[in-house]
């Protein structure tokens, strides 16, 4: 039996190879900004949320 190797990929030129990883550097700065984003959005509802709930506290010890 023999093995078919025609799924093998050919070897990249050089130029082919230099747009591969500008292309995969974009988009890794791009999720690294989006994931930049969501942190800054989580921290700062979970501010804004823990503000509220101290207000909340701060109302019930008075009244």
């Amino acid at each position: 039996m023999t093995e078919d190797l025609s799924f093998r990929r050919k070897p990249l030129t050089p130029e082919q190879r230099q747009a591969r990883d500008a292309a995969r550097r974009i988009e890794a700065e791009k999720a690294m900004r989006d994931h930049e984003e969501a942190q800054k959005q989580f921290y700062a509802n979970k501010e804004r949320l823990r503000a509220e709930r101290l207000a909340r506290e701060a109302a019930t010890a008075k009244g």
